[in-house]
């Protein structure tokens, strides 16, 4: 038996993320979960207002998960997909892509933060990667820059004035 859930964001979400635009969106894999950190860590340091999410831990709860779980990532690639946590925390982050201005894609990720970058692209979103891409491929071309390191999107956002 498949059970079908429907949840509604204004199900999931807190008072932190519910209808809010964000500047940024930042996604990546959650295998590189000690990197993203420290790139939110930026954002949060220049005020700069941004959804990740390894931060929503009002969704992550809510799905029985708990962030600072050492094991996020086996746990969660081992769980189903009609598993009605995984929905809750498509929902959570898709809204929260939908309302933010730019895209940042934290390099090495995997496919399901490319197809976030996808839908970026498709939202008209400005996109943007940090880190080395493993192969050249003609649809990182989406982005507008492609950042090195952490010193140089700092600085980036400091010289675009996004804080």
């Amino acid at each position: 038996m498949i059970l079908k859930v429907t949840i509604k964001y204004s199900q999931i979400g807190d008072e932190r993320t519910m209808n809010k635009n964000y500047q940024f969106y930042i996604a990546g894999r959650a295998r590189n979960k000690e990197r993203i950190l420290k790139i939110c860590n930026i954002f949060e340091e220049l005020n700069i207002l941004h959804y990740c999410f390894l931060k929503n831990e009002a969704s992550h709860e809510k799905a029985g998960l708990n962030l600072n779980d050492a094991d996020l990532a086996e746990t969660f690639e081992s769980m189903k997909l009609d598993d009605p946590r995984i929905r809750l925390l498509f929902e959570a982050d898709l809204e929260g892509e939908k309302h933010s201005d730019n895209f940042l894609l934290v390099l090495p990720a995997g496919k399901s933060a490319h197809i976030e970058a996808g839908i970026a692209y498709g939202l008209g979103k400005k996109c943007y990667a940090i880190g080395e891409h493993d192969v050249t491929d003609s649809l990182y071309l989406i982005f507008d820059k492609i950042f090195k390191d952490e010193n140089e999107l700092r600085a980036f956002l400091i010289n675009n004035k996004m804080k």
